[in-house]
């Protein structure tokens, strides 16, 4: 079969390989689905230090089981359409037990530890199932959509912690596929107030504004944004800042432009060799600011993913732009690092 294999930073490549064997407690699935992400630029680019083998590239699954394990738990069945979580926790740490899973101690990954879904099949490891990590998909949501939840309940776990009420005045960085779903979820679930949108790439800003209409766009380009925000607040400042960019000026740029009570999401991380920011600790103490770290999600945050695609209060299918055939992955990467489109994904 086919498969996008990691071999080195630089050295990605689509080969032939054996296609997988099905063990006993594991389950077996024909991929449909796999979409891009920056994190899929990243690796290719720098590698991953989890990435310690050769292995198949791709963390957003959605396929078809083919085969299943006689001792795989779960009760599926061939046929059975299923999305894949990508971080795994282990269950049993003092995070996980906790409930904390999105921050488990001991979280594997599914396209680094265990090989992942730009290929034709894949096993999901019995560490998925023992966590109640394989999902199965509604009816009514395709296989493109199911495959976009792994990002989406990322932006879940994220608003979870900020406490985002009625009428906030938000705003998101970064208008790649991730800001655009932090408009919806900021929107259609907690009912936020004035939404701004803000992105350095004009281009990607409009095509992304286009598609989730928020209330107004910033282009940090050419505009001070803090300097705008306060202007659109009348000095007062924004209620939640949410940074999806791995850029360490936007997280000054929340915290100077956070109003009192403020609630930030360090959403995007940042480069390992850069990893610190400037911070006026004065502004965190007086204003009484909430900052808050968001690192991946946990499974009850794909099930609810789901459920908002499947009942329509947060839809994704607009937001995935472009289709590729397998063949096609590293294209689709070289799209995603230039912004040419919301979201890309894979159909082996």
């Amino acid at each position: 079969m086919k498969a996008l294999r990691f071999h080195a930073p630089g050295d990605v490549r689509l080969e032939d390989v054996p296609e997988p064997t099905c063990g006993p407690k594991e389950v077996k699935i024909r991929v449909r689905n796999c979409s891009t992400c920056g994190t899929d630029v990243k690796i290719r680019n720098n590698g991953h230090v989890n990435i310690t083998r050769e292995t198949t590239m791709g963390h957003e699954i959605a396929g078809e089981v083919v085969e299943v394990g006689d001792e795989a738990v779960g009760g599926f069945a061939v046929g059975d359409r299923v999305q894949v979580i990508a971080a795994v926790p282990c269950g049993d740490c003092y995070e996980c037990n906790k409930g904390w899973m999105a921050v488990c101690q001991n979280q594997t990954s599914v396209g680094y530890q265990y090989d992942g879904g730009f290929a034709e099949y894949m096993i999901v490891p019995e560490a998925v199932l023992k966590v109640d990590g394989l999902n199965r998909i509604p009816e009514n949501v395709g296989f493109d959509e199911a495959s976009a939840v792994e990002p989406f309940a990322c932006a879940i776990n994220a608003q979870e912690q900020l406490g985002i009420e009625k009428g906030d005045f938000v705003v998101v960085f970064g208008a790649g596929p991730i800001g655009c779903m932090h408009i919806r979820i900021a929107r259609g679930v907690h009912e936020a107030g004035t939404i701004v949108l803000v992105d350095i790439n004009a281009e990607r800003l409009k095509m992304s504004a286009e598609a989730v209409a928020p209330d107004h766009t910033i282009d940090s380009s050419s505009v001070s944004v803090v300097e705008e925000v306060l202007r659109m607040t009348d000095g007062r400042g924004a209620d939640v800042i949410i940074t999806a960019t791995p850029a360490n000026i936007t997280q000054e740029q929340a915290i100077a432009m956070a109003a009192r009570n403020g609630r930030i999401s360090f959403f995007g991380g940042l480069p390992k060799n850069n990893p610190t920011i400037s911070c006026d600790s004065n502004l965190v103490h007086y204003r009484q600011l909430h900052i808050h770290g968001a690192n991946g999600s946990a499974p009850e945050h794909h099930k609810r993913a789901l459920e908002y695609i499947s009942s329509g209060q947060i839809p994704v299918k607009d937001l995935i732009t472009r289709h590729l055939p397998l063949d096609q992955a590293l294209d689709a990467f070289d799209i995603v690092a230039a912004g040419e489109a919301i979201k890309v994904t894979i159909e082996p």
